[in-house]
């Protein structure tokens, strides 16, 4: 039987769909292109806003149209935020909620022989451990992604997650080193470090994001580590400085800031204020060379005044982002925010992000024009249609280069000559 997964939301879903992967090719499952080829599709749903679970919906019921005897398989955060009485699970076979991931095959086998529906919604612990789980391969050629944490314990007033994910949990060290020596011998060269709360890896152990890196760092093979999302809290002066003293770290900081408003951030119940934002962005500046700083940013919020909107858009023109994700708040059903008073209009909102977006795109072709000049090493990836071979510099610029003698998976020192919105044109050395 062929299978097909259909992946939606952040990189923890990603990797997350590669042990699926990994599970049901072991089992002979064959994978297909597409949903339309195959006897199983596998929806990975994200419940991030109102608007991923309306995607999520879509999805289920496209594939339930155009291929009606395909076996459908929700899993992820929707149905482990819904739960099992709250959303119509009626066009899916089988239901499988954060906990049970691992007991795809099982589940499926049941299904085949009963043909009767499946809803596997198990509620998250107080005390449980992080999942075993552990991948050879990932869909890129030259990077993987390794999960290292899960859960999140703060609670944003925004945010449904802490309810679909748990508390924080940390995969083990050892466990680490395993999954990234294998990697490496499959061939990876780079290694991206993800979870749902990133910087609050190991602090159930005394751990923290660095020891995850070094262990990462020490493996053969592997010639870059670089973090995936990560919030403010945890990154201090000392641990940033561990960092920037290991050579294969990439200097690329996707720093999530939701807004540049004291007050609005307050609402959020965010744990920072644009003070301590700014410290650690003044940190990594001053340790590391040519890092790159991203982030994401929410206009709109619940309460967020005129003078608020004003406030977060010049401290992201201050900070000088290298790039920004913009977005509008999007109310979510169980969240404080979606019961606070102040809701803004949504031709407010997206007033506020085409004006927010205006300006972030300004400090981003200011930090592309920046990397004129310098020579980086680049880990080359894929050849585009026009005939450039495609890469990324350690702090996560995209760089294009026409050379045929240019090998996908090396890395390779390349000048940057020219810069455009989202990628610099360069030449070998």
């Amino acid at each position: 039987m062929k299978y097909h997964i259909i992946t939606l939301g952040c990189k923890v879903n990603q990797y997350e769909s590669e042990v699926m992967a990994e599970l049901l090719d072991q089992a002979g499952y064959i994978k297909a292109e597409s949903y339309n080829d195959s006897d199983i599709c596998i929806v990975n749903s994200c419940t991030v806003t109102a608007t991923a679970d309306a995607k999520n919906r879509k999805y289920i019921h496209r594939i339930r149209r155009e291929n009606p005897n395909s076996i459908i398989i929700l899993c992820g955060c929707m149905p482990q935020a819904a739960g099992a009485d709250d959303f119509d699970f009626s066009e899916c076979d089988i239901v499988m909620g954060n906990t049970a991931r691992r007991d795809i095959i099982s589940l499926l086998d049941e299904f085949l022989l009963t043909r009767q529906p499946i809803v596997r919604i198990d509620s998250h612990e107080k005390n449980e451990g992080f999942e075993p789980m552990q991948i050879k391969a990932f869909n890129e050629r030259t990077r993987a992604c390794i999960k290292i944490e899960d859960g999140c314990n703060r609670f944003c007033t925004y945010c449904i997650i802490p309810y679909a994910r748990g508390r924080v949990r940390s995969k083990p060290l050892d466990v680490i080193r395993q999954e990234a020596r294998e990697l490496a011998d499959n061939g990876f060269k780079e290694v991206v470090l993800v979870g749902i709360n990133l910087s609050a890896y190991g602090q159930e152990d005394d751990l923290n994001v660095y020891d995850a890196v070094k262990a990462v760092c020490e493996i053969d093979g592997i010639e870059r580590v670089r973090l995936g999302s990560i919030e403010p809290e945890r990154m201090t002066g000392d641990i940033l400085l561990k960092l920037s003293g290991e050579g294969k770290f990439c200097p690329h900081f996707h720093l999530s800031l939701q807004a540049g408003c004291d007050s609005t951030l307050k609402r959020m119940h965010r744990h920072y204020d644009t003070a301590e934002y700014a410290r650690i962005v003044a940190d990594i500046r001053r340790l590391f060379d040519n890092p790159a700083i991203t982030t994401d940013v929410m206009v709109g919020f619940v309460g967020e005044t005129d003078e608020d909107f004003e406030a977060s858009v010049d401290f992201c023109d201050r900070i000088g982002f290298a790039k920004t994700h913009v977005f509008p708040y999007s109310r979510r059903h169980g969240t404080v925010a979606d019961r606070m008073n102040g809701h803004i209009p949504e031709q407010e909102k997206h007033k506020r992000a085409d004006i927010m977006i205006a300006h972030t795109l300004d400090c981003q072709r200011r930090f592309m024009q920046s990397q004129v000049g310098l020579t980086e090493p680049v880990l080359f990836e894929t050849k585009s249609k026009d005939g450039f071979m495609e890469g990324y510099t350690k702090n996560y610029t995209k760089i294009r280069v026409k050379d045929s003698a240019i090998e996908s998976g090396k890395i390779y020192d390349v000048r940057i000559k020219e810069a455009f919105d989202d990628y610099c044109i360069g030449e070998l050395l």
